[in-house]
């Protein structure tokens, strides 16, 4: 009976300790403004708190998310992360937000966001959209338009590709102050130092040639 109590014990620890490490904390004040200088600062989260009663409207704004993006790279796209590098304010809240351009036939590579739920809106263009559960791998996808909205649950590779002829724009609410992203085709054929080739060509199953092909591309960071 005590293992039985024990095991159950573990478990629920267990299950909470992964709950812990998967999200970001509940904060345990109104606010934290993230300061990179230490002194008179208070260590939460990865990040110094400044003195609240300095917090100004400046910690918890940012201006010019209206303006266009360059969208002139091989991949046709632009995002522009308003993180808790961007905006001290949101260190601890658990939130960030995404403004993406797209050109015509634009992509957003397939792509995860390690610590983070996304939703998507589209406010210009159409966009087709999707993302890969995980084993067996269902692809799951929708063509939006202007007030269609998506979302992309946390860890699963994602993509949006601008199928229209003209520009398309898109906001995104992400659920972590630092969502991260893995781009795919970067991270497997552009990392630094290099996978080595015998394990790529196992994995993809093409001759070693195409692998090596695809290591010495440019592979482009549209963020």
């Amino acid at each position: 009976m005590k293992g039985t109590h024990f095991l159950a014990s573990f478990a629920i620890l267990a299950l909470s300790f992964s709950f812990g490490m998967a999200f970001d904390p509940s904060p345990l004040q109104d606010f934290c403004v993230a300061i990179n200088d230490p002194k008179d600062g208070v260590f939460v989260n990865g990040k110094f708190c400044k003195d609240p009663m300095l917090a100004t409207a400046k910690d918890f704004s940012f201006s010019g998310l209206n303006i266009p993006r360059d969208t002139s790279n091989k991949v046709g796209s632009n995002v522009t992360l308003l993180n808790v590098e961007r905006i001290a304010g949101l260190n601890t809240l658990g939130i960030s937000l995404a403004r993406i351009d797209y050109a015509p036939h634009g992509l957003n590579p397939p792509h995860i966001h390690p610590r983070a739920t996304e939703i998507l809106t589209v406010v210009e263009g159409s966009l087709y959209v999707g993302f890969v559960t995980s084993n067996p791998n269902r692809l799951i996808t929708k063509t939006l338009y202007p007030g269609d909205v998506f979302v992309f649950p946390i860890g699963l590779i994602h993509f949006q590709f601008n199928v229209g002829d003209t520009n398309a724009v898109a906001f995104a609410g992400l659920s972590s102050q630092n969502p991260g992203v893995i781009t795919i085709a970067n991270a497997v054929f552009g990392s630094n130092p290099p996978i080595n080739a015998d394990v790529l060509t196992k994995a993809f199953q093409v001759d070693k040639n195409v692998i090596n092909y695809l290591q010495k591309q440019f592979w482009t960071n549209n963020h």
